[in-house]
């Protein structure tokens, strides 16, 4: 009896270079010690990320604005591959990098069409010392 080939298709699966995004949404958040980007879709797909640290800065460094430019460049010229033309900007957090890295992204080409700082505030603080005895 004759075997009978199968034939197996391989699905080529899309990578992040392949696909097309015209919008998206970049999330900055600026710590004391980093600063780290993460370049998603619409629907929440990271599409890339860098910080500071993976920019190649180590210890106090990875602290300064001219960090963060370093890792926004890095995120955006990923952005301009895969097509996108505008974002959205979220930013959270304190540190220095958070007005350095919306110049930067201006400055890469990337329309901003929002900016939004979700920065988490306390309601009502920390638990109170307790009172002093006299």
């Amino acid at each position: 009896m004759a075997k009978k080939q199968i034939k197996s298709s391989k699905s080529v699966k899309k990578t992040a270079t392949q696909k097309q995004v015209l919008s998206g949404r970049v999330y900055v958040t600026a710590t004391f010690n980093n600063t780290l980007i993460t370049l998603t879709d619409l629907q929440g797909n990271t599409l890339a990320w860098s910080s500071s640290g993976e920019a190649g800065f180590k210890g106090a460094r990875r602290a300064t604005p001219f960090a963060a430019i370093s890792a926004i460049e890095k995120v955006a010229t990923k952005a301009k591959a895969l097509g996108m033309g505008q974002a959205e900007v979220y930013i959270k957090g304190p540190g220095p990098g958070r007005d350095a890295s919306i110049r930067a992204l201006r400055g890469a080409g990337l329309n901003i069409t929002m900016i939004a700082d979700v920065t988490p505030v306390p309601y009502n603080g920390p638990r109170a010392k307790k009172k002093r005895r006299t």
